[in-house]
């Protein structure tokens, strides 16, 4: 969607000036067919694991196949392969029911099994263990008791259980992805939606939906809120919304450029793009006391804001080097310094979890891709190539990126892991889907 320097200059170029309509869903509206992911690349040395059906799954009729759910996201981790079990039945008596000589013959190196009891008409009971098959040892072994409607989230906080035994990693089975949806109907009238859904794309639910753009969700540190700019009212605002009660609240609507909100690592503060000077620069606006601070001046055009992991600088876009490339400014003393040098394009920057890397949108000849820059070395790793890619987003555990892509000319999601190795796309559904971005965790 954006390839210039600051995609407010091309969408005011676009945008016609009439009155814009928004609609306020809430979360009522669930959206269309779910985004399911696709594994395209895994690491080679995954381990081999065994989702077994639970017992009672089958019986139970509307338990959103919880052994299904658990054993796509740790296939989808890349990290994992996947046995084969079907026509297997369920296994009975726990860990003595296991038989590890015929999971030993198929190189089976773990296995999860476990059981779904109906209590009543709105829950279930859910057991499961994590058996390492070739020492006979089990390595988890917990039970819930749920509704029936948060089957789905306790088979992801399963797959997180199973991934951190196992990796010694965070997982982000049961964070969500904000997105834009961009649809066109048979008349070419254009449906803006704001949506969050599961990281593996189901549970889609509509926040927002306009006639006119939106762009650029963030979310709060908390993942309570959503930060966002809406084009209602015939000029471009920032807003955030309560995820829980859809509850809206303007944050920003000075006259001219309105956008890239980013909120400060303990959520008190938020770094935005206003043009009240006549070129766009970094601003952080304390939500508290409602106080702005200009952070950077000049006649350059800065933009794409984005904080360190200890709230005392923000790197950014800008083209005071003659083309696009990330700065970071130091918010005590306004010190500017330079951090990307290769390439003549490099854009849309955000630190990884620990800080040492940025990820960013790289020029690659005559194609963007994403790529990690590591600080200290100054050393530019590329992990995507193909012709297409923009908007990338940060896992909260730094392990992967969530970013926009072209598939046949619509635009799709899709995920790369921040060593390159694995590789997931979210196939075309109807509409264009824009702008990813990760939640913290939740």
């Amino acid at each position: 969607m954006l390839r210039i320097m600051l995609g407010f200059f091309w969408l005011k170029k676009k945008v016609p000036a009439l009155f814009w309509g928004v609609s306020f869903l809430f979360f009522m509206m669930p959206s269309y067919a779910a985004l399911d992911l696709e594994l395209t690349q895994g690491v080679d040395s995954a381990v081999t694991i065994a989702v077994m059906p639970f017992l009672g799954e089958e019986a139970s009729g509307d338990t959103s196949n919880i052994r299904e759910v658990i054993g796509l996201d740790l296939k989808n981790s890349g990290k994992f392969k996947l046995a084969d079990v079907a026509n297997l039945l369920p296994v009975i008596g726990g860990k003595a029911g296991v038989n590890y000589e015929f999971w030993r013959t198929k190189k089976t190196e773990d296995l999860v099994i476990g059981e779904i009891k109906k209590i009543d008409s709105s829950n279930y009971r859910v057991s499961f263990q994590l058996i390492d098959v070739y020492n006979k040892a089990v390595l988890l072994d917990e039970q819930y008791k749920v509704p029936v409607t948060q089957l789905r989230s306790l088979a992801h906080h399963i797959s997180n259980l199973i991934y951190e035994k196992l990796t010694g990693d965070r997982s982000v089975f049961a964070t969500k992805i904000a997105y834009i949806l961009v649809q066109r109907n048979v008349a070419n009238q254009t449906k803006y939606q704001l949506e969050v859904a599961d990281v593996d794309g189901h549970s889609p639910k509509t926040l927002l939906s306009s006639d006119q753009p939106l762009m650029s969700p963030a979310w709060s540190p908390d993942g309570k809120k959503i930060a966002y700019v809406s084009f209602e009212g015939n000029r471009a605002g920032i807003y955030q919304q309560d995820l829980a009660t859809g509850q809206r609240q303007l944050i920003s609507k000075h006259p001219g450029i309105n956008g890239a909100p980013a909120w400060s690592p303990d959520g008190k503060k938020m770094a935005l793009v206003l043009s009240t000077t006549g070129y766009p620069k970094i601003y952080v606006l304390d939500l508290g006391s409602n106080n702005m601070t200009q952070v950077t001046s000049d006649w350059y055009l800065d933009t794409e804001p984005s904080w360190d992991k200890d709230g005392r600088s923000i790197i950014f876009t800008s083209n005071r080097g003659g083309s696009p490339q990330i700065y970071r400014v130091y918010l005590e003393s306004k010190k500017v310094e330079r951090l990307t040098y290769k390439g003549n394009y490099n854009a849309r920057a955000s630190f990884t979890a620990d800080g040492k890397n940025i990820v960013m949108l790289h020029q690659v000849d005559k194609t963007f891709n994403i790529a990690l820059q590591n600080l200290e070395s100054g050393r530019v790793t590329i992990l995507t190539r193909t012709d297409f890619n923009e908007s990338p987003s940060v896992a909260p555990n730094g392990k992967m990126i969530v970013y926009a892509t072209s598939v046949g000319r619509r635009g799709v999601l899709a995920a790369v892991s921040s060593d390159g190795r694995v590789k997931l796309v979210l196939p075309a559904r109807e509409g264009e889907v824009q702008e990813p971005a990760w939640s913290p965790f939740l």
